[in-house]
């Protein structure tokens, strides 16, 4: 089985523009592609582990990736599945983001001489003249098919403002510059990126004479067709200080017994032969599955120990035992104590463990809040210093555990 078989077997591509041609080059190891990352925020998340694993994949496979950081194209923000506009970042905290970025990516790819490149789209986009670009390749995009394209459907209902009108042009145009400067000849992204690919393939048909490929990578949603990667209304990080190890493994650990036997296919690089013969597991062996699912995704992104450290932890809660020590902790301070002591909503905001207080409400009301062993039932409820001092330990649902300090 060729690594584009494997591909398939596993359930992650969604669209290509010419599959023989792309069977051929990537199991022949010849391809050259990019996939780009926006510097939105100063850590990936579990929304682009896909993208990176299937960097991984295609590297061991032969094939050279190109990581492309995209220092230009934030400065604008891809307005794809999004109904409002992406807030604008300054210069300085997209340099920072980047930077955050090439450490963790380098968790997962072989960067250096003859193996993978990182390359930013800052050094060419932000040189460019727009006079000289609209004359360059502003006649190969036609308003009309723009319009038309999947990544500007939610924006138009609420109003696309020009200036990310623009995104498509400037992806268009990354692929463009890499295809000469880098003989980078494949594009991989998104399901949801499909439109803007073609238009980098366009372009460089039209101006240059010449095929590049594209190619989109499935989704990664729920049974209910929602993306996962999100828990309490906050993205899951990759970076340890912003989601810790213990709650990346209880992500994991916890996605829908329809949703298990995908992720692992999608996502691990268990054997495929492995990961059919987990497919007939029923009943008790499906939260099995679960934990194979959440070690071997912590261990890729956190280590082997951190993931020991995270299972052994869950276990022992789920038990019932009395271990916190590799719990997940808010400290807080006495500001967030106004008179001395903090409500229960405000407690929960500040753990993160919602995202409104009409949610906060809701957990209460239907009696899935539990605060050292004590079911709340009322959104009075709060807790002194003292009580902080000795420590909260905060169960939300039967999955969610929390811990709660200050300093």
């Amino acid at each position: 089985m060729g690594i584009y078989e494997e591909l398939v077997a596993r359930g992650l591509i969604a669209q290509v523009t010419n599959e023989e041609e792309i069977r051929t080059m990537i199991n022949a190891g010849k391809a050259k592609f990019y996939i780009g990352f926006d510097c939105t925020a100063d850590s990936l998340t579990a929304g682009h582990f896909m993208a990176l694993t299937l960097m991984k994949r295609l590297q061991m496979a032969g094939n050279q990736p190109i990581a492309l950081i995209g220092g230009g194209t934030t400065m604008i923000g891809d307005p794809s599945g999004r109904t409002d506009m992406r807030k604008m970042l300054t210069r300085e905290d997209i340099d920072y983001n980047a930077d955050c970025f090439r450490r963790q990516m380098e968790r997962f790819i072989e960067f250096g001489e003859g193996k993978a490149q990182m390359v930013n789209n800052a050094d060419w986009l932000l040189n460019l003249n727009y006079i000289e670009l609209l004359r360059e390749v502003g006649t190969c995009f036609s308003v009309n098919n723009m319009l038309r394209a999947e990544c500007y459907k939610q924006r138009m209902e609420k109003g696309l403002s020009f200036f990310e009108f623009n995104y498509m042009i400037m992806q268009s145009y990354d692929f463009y510059y890499l295809f000469q400067h880098y003989g980078c000849n494949m594009q991989f992204g998104g399901d949801d990126q499909w439109s803007n690919m073609l238009g980098g393939t366009e372009l460089i048909r039209r101006k240059l004479g010449k095929d590049a490929h594209a190619m989109t990578i499935t989704l990664l949603t729920d049974s209910q067709g929602k993306k996962m990667g999100k828990t309490a209304g906050n993205a899951v990080w990759l970076d340890p200080n912003k989601t810790s190890p213990f709650e990346f493994y209880q992500y994991w650990r916890n996605v829908g017994d329809a949703d298990v036997m995908k992720c692992i296919r999608m996502l691990t690089f268990l054997p495929l032969d492995k990961i059919d013969e987990m497919d007939t597991w029923k009943d008790a062996r499906i939260n099995e599955a679960k934990e194979i699912l959440a070690w071997e995704l912590t261990a890729m992104v956190h280590g082997e120990e951190e993931a020991n450290k995270a299972q052994t932890a869950a276990r022992a809660l789920f038990a019932g035992g009395s271990d916190d020590s590799n719990m997940p902790t808010t400290k807080l301070t006495a500001d967030q104590l106004p008179g001395g002591s903090i409500d229960v909503l405000s407690l929960l905001t500040a753990c993160g463990l919602i995202g409104t207080r009409s949610e906060g409400r809701r957990l209460i009301q239907q009696g899935g809040l539990v605060i050292n062993d004590e079911k709340i039932a009322s959104i009075e409820r709060s807790y002194t210093e003292e009580d902080l001092r000795a420590g909260l330990k905060i169960r939300k649902g039967k999955k969610i555990f929390h811990k709660a300090c200050i300093d």
